[in-house]
């Protein structure tokens, strides 16, 4: 099939498509304002995710518009829009975080709230009725949780982000990381376990208590980070 049919095909199921085939075609500098109006605070919100700073994921986030504007020429969709944006921002992310070295990350505040909603640390726990006297304990383990992400390399938390933020299939994740689906299935169960083992004695993993809780004693509301199933 030639690459024309290929576009037009694409085109039709996803309208960033048209914005970009504009921009690339006519240089239309208004579709290439709608394009990052769409997507610069997700984009700004996956920086932060990954290298903790806004003032880096500004930059990056900038950088990968300068990108998509610079190359829209060579661009043929063969992907939905928003899954070649996100491969452009993972690469240029790890680049960063390499060349970072042993650098050390600046942690989210834990009063900051992203552009995609709940506060990253909180939204990977289940939202549950809380009372009053619970709050400084869901603050504490927001922190803990928040660690724990900084506890995965690079690729696990990519993946994770564009999993639960981005609610990315694995297919998805799949062409964004150059990954089989396989592997990406494999990185995201590795960050998973991670996740247990940093976070046991907080939060119960899948929904399952350990038998060994003592029922009977009191204890803090338990939390849990539940695996999401794939549609096939």
């Amino acid at each position: 099939m030639a690459i024309g049919e290929t576009s037009a095909q694409f085109a039709l199921r996803d309208p960033d498509i048209r914005l970009m085939l504009r921009v690339r075609d006519h240089n239309d500098a208004q579709a290439f304002a709608q394009l990052v109006e769409r997507y610069q605070y997700r984009l700004v919100a996956i920086m932060h995710h990954l290298v903790g700073s806004s003032e880096e994921a500004e930059d990056l986030a900038q950088e990968v518009f300068l990108r998509v504007f610079r190359t829209r020429h060579k661009y043929h969709p063969r992907a939905k829009f928003s899954t070649w944006l996100f491969t452009i921002a993972n690469n240029l992310a790890l680049n960063h975080l390499r060349s970072r070295q042993r650098r050390p990350v600046v942690p989210l505040e834990l009063s900051e709230s992203g552009p995609l909603g709940a506060r990253p640390a909180e939204q990977l726990v289940q939202d549950q009725q809380r009372r009053p006297t619970e709050l400084l304990q869901q603050k504490e383990l927001a922190a803990i949780v928040r660690a724990a992400l900084d506890e995965l390399n690079e690729r696990q938390r990519m993946a994770v982000v564009l999993n639960k933020f981005e609610d990315m299939s694995y297919q998805e994740i799949a062409e964004v990381m150059s990954m089989s689906v396989k592997a990406v299935k494999s990185l995201l169960s590795r960050a998973r376990t991670r996740l247990r083992e940093v976070l046991q004695g907080y939060i119960y993993m899948d929904g399952e208590v350990p038998a060994e809780a003592d029922e009977s004693a009191p204890s803090p509301p338990h939390h849990s980070i539940s695996e999401e199933s794939e549609s096939p």
